[in-house]
């Protein structure tokens, strides 16, 4: 496994994924993935999807600016990424940064078991 390769596929796919189906994000994650998100903590697949597709926008695009990772314990990968996202009908990007653990599968592919957002109001 070559963690940069993951975390780049993964990278590519999951903002991809945000931008057009948020909802499409559900298979991500699993009953035991936890997601911060400006501080609020949500457990489980159903409620982490819940929660996004809340989210008071109803279009954005993401840019990423750097996409760090690690090989961690047990065969996972933690990818940091940082970024803007532009709201549509909004003149000014937002900047952000998300923290990812993502885990293997007995399938062969990754699951987010970990996701920390923020928004950055430096």
């Amino acid at each position: 496994m070559d963690p940069d390769a993951v975390a780049k596929a993964f990278v590519d796919h999951y903002y991809s994924t945000f931008d057009a189906n948020r909802a499409g994000l559900g298979n991500l994650y699993q009953e035991g993935s936890m997601l911060t998100f400006e501080g609020q903590k949500i457990q489980g697949s159903q409620s982490i999807v819940a929660k996004l597709a809340s989210l008071p926008f109803q279009q954005c695009k993401h840019n990423i600016t750097t996409v760090d990772c690690q090989p961690s314990g047990a065969g996972g990968v933690l990818v940091f990424v940082s970024g803007t996202l532009q709201l549509a009908g909004e003149q000014h990007a937002l900047k952000f940064s998300q923290m990812f653990h993502l885990m293997p599968t007995p399938q062969g592919s990754f699951y987010v078991l970990n996701d920390i957002f923020r928004l950055n109001y430096a």
